[in-house]
């Protein structure tokens, strides 16, 4: 199943593929010049020990991004489908 979130909100060694770019001005212009563009495949490699900076990997570079740039950046991720209650 898959699902869409921020990127913010993806775990360490989790792989996504971007969605949607929501940025705008200067911040918006900057992400897109770092590569982070609608159907690219990223790679959460970590994070700062106070969860800010996210370390990213885009093609074959590693990037970091505060959260509140990855709030602007809508990834779709491998979401696992939940065992079903037995109702028995």
């Amino acid at each position: 199943m898959k699902k869409i979130i921020p990127m913010r909100k993806m775990l360490n060694n989790q792989d996504g593929i971007i969605k949607k770019v929501s940025a705008t001005g200067e911040m918006g212009r900057r992400i897109r010049e770092m590569g982070l563009v609608p159907d690219t495949e990223i790679h959460v490699q970590g994070r700062a020990p106070l969860k800010d900076p996210v370390a990213i990997k885009v093609r074959d570079c590693v990037l970091t991004l505060r959260n509140n740039e990855a709030n602007f950046i809508q990834v779709e991720i491998d979401f696992p489908d939940t065992p079903e209650k037995n109702t028995k």
